[in-house]
């Protein structure tokens, strides 16, 4: 019986090398699949990272998406409030809600949601702006506004928690004194902007509050 003749080691060499290939190919064709947030809809395919607080809280919680817009004072129609200086006069950024009274005489009186939200921010910034509360809204077409309200005496809600048309948010205040007091409602319509400085020339991505709110009642 004749023995079969013994691989030569150059020839081994060449078939391990070959293997290595195989196997490097083949990991590469491996399909990749896409984190899924379990608290999401199991049918979104994008992926948690790319999602803003906001976004993952509005898909967990739909029934915080707007369903409309009241007034933030005197609720739902600013009921015993004017506006003392309306949006782009003197170049101001947003509505000043003083009440009829006038003076200091809505010190502490209630400040409510515009809207269904989620409170991206509130905190008090000190200088001339006091304590804000900022509220992320979506709208029906899932386009967003924020709305900024300043000068609070007191907050009711704290940062990345919703809130619903009407519910009570904070109060009135005076800026520690800065001013009489009233509520600075600013709405945006491009979000995360800084804070800014309450008046500008410069006006996109800021929006006419009452006009938006009339434009938009449930």
């Amino acid at each position: 019986m004749v023995k079969p003749k013994q691989k030569s080691f150059l020839t081994k060499l060449l078939t391990g090398i070959g293997m290595v290939f195989i196997l490097i190919a083949c990991s590469e064709n491996k399909t990749t699949t896409t984190e899924v947030d379990p608290v999401l809809d199991p049918s979104q395919t994008i992926k948690k990272d790319t999602l803003s607080k906001w976004e993952r809280y509005f898909l967990t919680y739909p029934s915080y998406r707007c369903d409309g817009f009241d007034f933030p004072v005197g609720k739902p129609d600013g009921k015993g409030y004017y506006n003392a200086q309306p949006f782009r006069k003197n170049d101001h950024l947003g509505d000043d809600w003083n009440a009829v009274a006038g003076g200091d005489s809505d010190l502490g009186d209630p400040i409510y949601s515009i809207a269904n939200g989620y409170v991206v921010f509130a905190k008090d910034i000190g200088s001339g702006w006091g304590k804000i509360v900022r509220v992320m809204h979506q709208l029906d077409d899932t386009t967003y506004v924020e709305a900024l309200y300043a000068h609070c005496d007191s907050m009711l809600v704290q940062s990345n928690q919703g809130v619903k048309r009407g519910q009570q948010i904070a109060t009135i205040g005076n800026a520690n004194g800065a001013y009489y007091a009233h509520l600075h409602l600013e709405i945006r319509d491009s979000v995360e902007m800084e804070v800014g400085g309450g008046y500008s020339s410069y006006y996109n991505g800021y929006l006419d509050p009452t006009e938006f709110i009339k434009a938009h009642r449930p």
